[in-house]
């Protein structure tokens, strides 16, 4: 028998209340009441399959800001959740009135690690809401129902993914991850550079690069806690929003620095005309050398073309040699976080405590 989840059974018992507190949050282990209009004081929370789902990414395709098909929109779904960590770590939910859908998010059970320890995450991300005078506030109600829900399965955090027209409306006590948005201009070829072998990524880099990813992140006071399954499934992801339904890495870059039949660099770009996005990258040699000459490779891949404008996060205290910052500035796209139980009075985060990529963002 299918258990009906915590936080459908709440939103049901406290929409039922006659008043225009349509919801009470749980965290920090006591009952506060935030106040919402009475318009969101019938709505329940739905865990979204089979007729449903469909309705959601329906909703969602007519809300959201990536430019997908309806059948692309099925499409990307499919292939996120074919991965193995798509199967056990995404749910689709809505906030539904009836048989209307109001708002659609997707739910991520992530694990972070924080100074020093593991703690698990709720990630909330693809907020969307159907166009109404009460959206922001639909959107809201679907956000913190999730995050109080998780709060009582035990999770210590939520992060909220960064979502046009939506995101940035969301409450105060979602505080911005800071992040710096960075152009770099990489250096043209020297005579006396050393040749390197560089070749397509394949499945079988993904161990390679997530014990680069772990080298580097201990000096850091929190980052994800990234698998095998995770990094396959945001490198589906980007693939799937840089050219979707593509078998073909076109406009994904997943290049490796080979060495000995192994990844010992690697880069990951998104290319949008001349804009190139580098998602995440890597390498066994601190100084970076290594992702510098993989973007030098795939710069001259196109010697007759504009040189391409590369905006990046990267970690603070690693710029390859080959790389120069043009310009930094505070990031538009802030993940953002709120401390969920006994650990919402961990002071708040600097730039140098975070090492997040671009290719974390759900």
């Amino acid at each position: 028998m299918t258990t009906t989840p915590s936080y459908i059974r709440d939103e049901k018992r406290l929409c039922g209340q006659a008043s225009h507190f349509a919801l009470c949050r749980f965290a920090h282990g006591t009952t506060r009441g935030i106040r919402y209009s009475r318009s969101v004081k019938r709505t329940t929370v739905i865990h979204a399959d089979g007729i449903s789902l469909d309705r959601v990414l329906e909703s969602r395709r007519r809300t959201s800001h990536d430019g997908l098909s309806r059948e692309e929109s099925r499409g990307f779904h499919e292939a996120r959740k074919r991965t193995s960590w798509g199967r056990r770590s995404q749910r689709s939910l809505a906030l539904a009135e009836g048989q209307r859908i109001l708002a659609t998010a997707e739910r991520y059970d992530l694990v972070v690690v924080f100074d020093g320890r593991a703690v698990r995450v709720c990630g909330i991300g693809t907020v969307c809401a159907e166009p109404s005078p009460h959206s922001l506030e639909h959107a809201r109600v679907l956000v913190d129902a999730v995050a109080d829900d998780a709060a009582r399965q035990g999770a210590g955090m939520a992060l909220l993914f960064p979502q046009p027209g939506v995101t940035n409306g969301q409450r105060g006590d979602f505080q911005p991850i800071p992040s710096t948005d960075l152009t770099l201009i990489v250096s043209d070829p020297a005579p006396d550079d050393e040749p390197m072998t560089v070749r397509r990524g394949e499945e079988r880099d993904l161990a390679a690069i997530v014990a680069m990813g772990r080298a580097g992140a201990g000096r850091f006071r929190f980052h994800l806690d990234r698998d095998v399954d995770f990094v396959h499934y945001a490198i589906t992801t980007r693939r799937w929003l840089a050219g979707p339904g593509s078998a073909d890495a076109g406009q994904l870059h997943f290049w490796v620095a080979d060495e000995g039949g192994k990844a010992a660099a690697y880069v990951i770009v998104s290319v949008a005309d001349d804009l190139w996005t580098l998602e995440e990258c890597g390498d066994l040699d601190p100084s970076g050398a290594g992702v510098g000459a993989l973007l030098r490779a795939l710069v001259a891949r196109e010697p007759g073309q504009r040189r391409p404008t590369i905006r990046a996060w990267l970690p603070p205290g690693f710029l390859p040699p080959q790389v120069t910052v043009a310009s930094a500035v505070p990031s538009t796209d802030a993940v953002k976080v709120r401390m969920l139980g006994a650990a919402a009075t961990e002071p708040p985060l600097s730039s140098d405590d975070v090492l997040f990529w671009r290719n974390d963002i759900l």
